[in-house]
């Protein structure tokens, strides 16, 4: 049994599982950083299984399952604390409005459904039934569907109870600890990276909402939701509003003590903050609409947070490609809702290795389904061939070694700066290259020209190298990195260390910064990296970085992207002859006649992209820089002829007729 765990997030997901941990014998650290901009504060508390219309069946299964245990797990909470959750079993109608009275459909942030309800308890109220249910709605609700069994909960007056529960259990808070990275060793968590220093434990859980992807790569995207709250008049001796109202891309959740809760938008935009003019019009335009009395009453609070969505809408729970790292986040919208069904649901995982049917749903890998079944490499229908050398002229020659491993070609290629993906896996097949470099950031943000990518190549038969464009520090530079090594493993190179090491805080000549580079180079040896850095043509720098335990140097034949052509070829030959670890040169090689001749200097390899990229035919430029980097290698190999300050005749000079 686990007695350690560590877990990162302290939003209500996180919370949920540090308390029932706690509760069964463990002991528990929980790190947040800032939970006041976390979907817990973010959330109205509506707990909706039935009104929501869930669709996908271990979903709706899962949301019943932890409704059902809702009022037990509240009861719980208030009385360990003695503070009140604001549990309210109120029910909740879904008004119809007029123009979708013979639509058939009703709409929940941009889902259509079916307006008639498949396996939910839930009854029909026509117009003169629902207004007498519920007075004040708006002339244009002309009926509404009533879900006598779902609920809400007062998710901050929730919060307060569970840190009060949590601390009064002796669970360990770290609150407003930012975590840096994970630490990973043989798919083992060693230690988690924060500003506060290394913190480690047994086991780890990550609850990061919709932060997730900071730290592993995982397919967890921020939702905007902008929120506001109005407060009804204090005379009112009754609550004019009973029932949450769950209408189209807008709900009204009113609290016992007056506040009515107006949310909330959808809104793809990262983590942009503050609330817009436009997004609060919205809400009230469609809450107003619904139910009129609203326009009356005060605006207490306008707010906004960001909920963590995937592109199933479906939570990622369980196992991780760590032993001992459990995921629980992307619970999106029913975050509040979930909260006692994961706990219950991650503890028996964690400390009893008891692994529910239902989790089989909701597990990483559905977003990694194996290349070969999602991708076909394309061909280049008209690649020139290469006559076969006699065997009497071959020359002997080591495969390429980087780090431990083989490879048969010496030409390494990107994935950046295509005018479409199709053209980029056409020029990988075309340069028979078996190592590409892929941007971490770029595909995590899913960049232009990076949605997809991740699924656009074969990697069972391509070394994925991970590398950390765009950073600006070293500190940068290692957390990608980490990043990188599990995105590896996610597309199934389980044992992928490699990362290209880039540090470059110069924006206009895109320079790699020397000391920055080492420092990350450092940090990233010891923790089992296998690291290729990109270095201006500093031969003391490579050999520095050699010292430290590089796999490779990457010096620079030129800006990157420039296409000047080889333009520090002094260096780079000093570096060559010094070097004991493969020697690749990377940026501004132009043409092929430029690759030929690094090789032909004595470089292990190549590293080429925006020649081929931004070329008019990429294949075809991929394909003669691959003949390049042969016809270079075979060059050295066979060793040029000796340079001579005077002419020498070609032809014999005796038997000459006179």
């Amino acid at each position: 049994m686990t007695s350690n765990v560590l877990i990162i997030g302290g939003g209500i997901i996180g919370s949920a599982i540090a308390i029932e941990l706690k509760l069964r014998g463990a002991e528990v650290t929980l790190i947040s950083q800032n939970s006041q901009i976390a979907a817990t504060h973010a959330a109205a508390g509506m707990l909706a299984p039935s009104a929501e219309n869930i669709s996908h069946k271990a979903m709706l299964e899962l949301c019943q399952r932890s409704l059902s245990s809702y009022a037990n797990w509240t009861h719980k909470l208030e009385t360990f604390t003695g503070l009140s959750t604001g549990y309210w079993a109120c029910g909740i109608l879904t008004p119809v409005l007029e123009e979708r009275e013979h639509a058939g459909q009703r709409d929940r942030g941009g889902t259509t459904t079916d307006i008639s309800p498949s396996s939910s308890p839930s009854d029909w109220l026509d117009r003169e039934t629902i207004h007498q249910y519920q007075p004040g709605l708006g002339e244009e609700v002309i009926g509404g569907w009533w879900y006598p069994e779902d609920a809400q909960v007062d998710n901050r007056a929730l919060a307060q109870a569970m840190l009060a529960a949590a601390q009064s259990l002796g669970v360990e808070i770290k609150e407003g600890v930012a975590v840096r990275g994970i630490q990973q060793q043989q798919r083992k968590v060693v230690g988690v990276q924060t500003d506060a220093g290394v913190i480690q434990a047994e086991h780890y859980v990550l609850a990061t909402g919709a932060w997730s992807n900071a730290l592993f790569p995982l397919p967890v995207r921020p939702r905007k939701g902008q929120m506001l709250s109005v407060q009804i008049p204090k005379n009112d001796s009754d609550l004019p509003l009973t029932r949450v109202l769950f209408g189209e891309e807008v709900y009204i959740v009113p609290r016992r003590d007056g506040r009515i809760i107006i949310g909330a938008t959808v809104e793809d935009v990262g983590f942009t903050p503050n609330n817009t003019p436009a997004g609060i019009q919205s809400l009230l335009q469609k809450a107003i609409r619904l139910y009129p009395q609203l326009q009356n009453y005060p605006i207490e609070e306008l707010w906004w947070g960001f909920r963590p969505a995937t592109p199933d809408e479906l939570p990622i729970l369980g196992t991780s490609p760590c032993e001992n790292l459990t995921f629980a986040v992307g619970h999106y919208r029913n975050g509040i809702l979930l909260a006692p069904i994961t706990a219950a649901l991650m503890a028996d995982l964690i400390l009893e290795q008891k692994s529910d049917p239902l989790l089989s749903h909701f597990h990483y890998s559905r977003f990694h389904t194996k290349s070969s079944t999602t991708t076909s490499m394309l061909t280049l229908p008209t690649a020139p061939q290469l006559t076969p050398v006699s065997p009497v002229l071959t020359l002997q020659d080591t495969p390429l070694q980087i780090a431990g491993k083989t490879f048969n070609s010496r030409l390494m290629t990107g994935t950046g700066k295509y005018r479409s993906i199709e053209e980029m896996q056409q020029s990988v097949v075309a340069s028979d290259c078996q190592i590409v470099t892929v941007a971490v950031r770029r595909v995590q943000t899913n960049a232009p020209g990076h949605e997809g990518l991740a699924e656009a190549l074969n990697w069972s038969k391509i070394w994925m190298l991970p590398n950390t464009a765009g950073c600006k520090t070293a500190e940068e530079a290692i957390r990608v990195a980490r990043l990188g090594r599990e995105m590896a493993k996610l597309l199934g190179q389980e044992d992928n260390n490699f990362v290209k090491l880039e540090v470059i805080p110069d924006s206009k000549y895109l320079l790699p910064d020397p000391i920055g580079t080492l420092q990350a180079a450092e940090q990233l040896v010891k923790e089992g990296f296998a690291v290729l850095p990109y270095i201006n043509a500093d031969p003391i720098l490579a050999q520095r970085l050699e010292e430290v335990g590089c796999a490779t140097v990457m010096p620079l034949a030129s800006p990157i992207g420039s296409g000047q052509g080889l333009k520090t070829t002094a260096n780079i030959q000093i570096i060559i002859e010094n070097a004991n670890v493969p020697v690749v040169v990377d940026a501004g090689i132009g043409t092929p006649s430029e690759a030929a001749q690094a090789m032909e200097m004595g470089a292990d390899a190549l590293l080429i992209n925006s020649a081929i990229a931004l070329s008019q035919n990429p294949p075809a430029m991929a394909r003669a820089m691959n003949l390049a980097a042969v016809a270079g290698r075979l060059a050295y190999l066979a060793g040029r002829m000796p340079l001579k300050n005077y002419a020498s005749a070609s032809s014999p000079l005796t038997g000459t007729v006179n």
